[in-house]
């Protein structure tokens, strides 16, 4: 399926390459970077670029392009997702994945693309099975390699999990503290226009797991409001008919850290929108213009709106803008003619504001139209959805046994913005 993989980051440079099935020559890059160059920026670069013998395709995360070079009929989103997925066992393993930690670490790292491609196709892809095939990297291990010229990070033995109808779970788990952590983390994408009013609204939601319970635990995770959700999709460890059915989680989950599921709530269902802007932006022939913006709290449910950033790309007349805040940083670049407005947590009985003038340069019309702000928030404790988990249940021998624990649950909902942008 796969035959190629080329790691590209920002400045055009191919510093890792992986190749499977054959050696594909760098050169095919080309055909990237001439699809890049046509890009306004990284993300909108096409992620499936058709060439005369191959199909290029690629995904864009922590400034790095990940190509992947195949020859045949493939589903796209397929390779997209094996692509995310190897990403996440980058950041799992190195904490992030950066130019820098790859280049450090690129023993570990062609070792894992080995475990987690076979001939092209996906192989090991759990985080579980490849710590138990291919140890994370630590300090003393470091030193120990370097010293003996070997690397002691492959393990002899097969996971326990491989070979198991349940491959991503090990077996024989035990914790001293038993804990179930369940983060529900919506993410709004929306444009407001001009006058307030929502043109799209939609809302990106995940549930990200920590689990660490002995034993091979069976989870059940019910929901007051289901129905809320659509377009969902899971983790392989979810038995999908008991969702069609009951519209509820039943699974066996992995150890550690995971995405049990990403769900879609569309423009079909009324989505409230927790911010608000008071603009009021105007240039003036000859004299530069003015600025102000007042930013404020809307249907959040008496929570409290933290992490407030707004950004506004000022067009390239401009000069230069003196603000005044009353409160949080501003700052304003004048090459790139990009304000940043760091506000902070939002008090309702005081709302920020931020007002100034513009200077444009002389002998240039003014702008055509008002820049688009684009706005970055967090609120702790609320979906903006009105999601919200009902009950967990655990069963399994180790919930029923004399010797049984009580592990300790605990389930957080975060709203943040996504895409959110307000028309001025």
């Amino acid at each position: 399926m796969i035959h190629s993989l080329f790691v590209i980051n920002n400045t055009g440079d191919v510093f890792m390459e992986k190749h499977w099935k054959s050696v594909v020559n760098k050169s095919i890059c080309d055909y990237f970077f001439e699809a890049q160059s046509k890009a306004s920026n990284p993300e909108d670069v096409p992620p499936v670029i058709s060439t005369p013998h191959h199909y290029l395709i690629n995904i864009y995360r922590g400034s790095l392009f990940f190509v992947a070079v195949v020859t045949t009929e493939v589903s796209p989103l397929f390779v997209v997702e094996f692509l995310h997925r190897i990403c996440e066992t980058f950041e799992d393993y190195f904490s992030e994945c950066t130019e820098s930690t790859l280049k450090e670490n690129y023993v570990i790292v062609y070792e894992l693309l080995d475990e987690m491609l076979d001939n092209g196709f996906p192989l090991a892809v759990e985080s579980n099975v490849l710590k138990e095939l291919i140890r994370p990297p630590n300090f003393l291990r470091t030193i120990t390699d370097t010293v003996t010229g070997k690397s002691s990070g492959v393990s002899a033995t097969l996971p326990t999990g491989q070979l198991s109808n349940i491959p991503w779970r090990r077996t024989g788990v035990k914790y001293t503290n038993n804990e179930a952590y369940f983060d529900v983390i919506e993410e709004i994408d929306a444009i407001i226009d001009k006058s307030g009013s929502t043109v799209i609204a939609e809302i990106q939601g995940y549930i990200d797991c920590l689990i660490k319970l002995s034993g091979m635990p069976d989870l059940t995770l019910s929901f007051v409001n289901p129905r809320l959700l659509d377009d969902v999709s899971f983790h392989p460890c979810v038995r999908f008919k008991r969702w069609e059915s009951e519209k509820i989680l039943s699974f066996v989950p992995p150890d550690g850290h995971f995405r049990m599921m990403s769900y879609h709530i569309g423009s079909n269902n009324t989505v409230a929108i927790p911010i608000y802007l008071r603009h009021n932006i105007y240039y003036k022939e000859g004299s530069g213009g003015r600025f102000d913006v007042t930013v404020g709290p809307k249907q959040t449910s008496g929570k409290t709106i933290e992490n407030v950033v707004l950004e506004v790309p000022f067009p390239k007349t401009v000069l230069n803008v003196t603000l005044t805040a009353t409160q949080g940083k501003n700052s304003f670049d004048p090459v790139s003619k990009l304000m940043t407005w760091d506000v902070g947590k939002i008090d309702p009985g005081k709302l920020p504001n931020i007002k100034g003038n513009i200077t444009l340069q002389t002998g240039v019309p003014i702008p055509e139209a008002n820049p688009t702000i684009t706005v970055m928030f967090t609120i702790n404790t609320f979906a903006v959805s009105g999601l919200k988990v009902n009950r967990l249940d655990m069963y399994g021998e180790e919930f029923t046994n004399t010797w049984k624990y009580k592990p300790f649950k605990g389930v957080k909902y975060i709203t943040r913005a996504g895409k959110f942008q307000v028309r001025t």
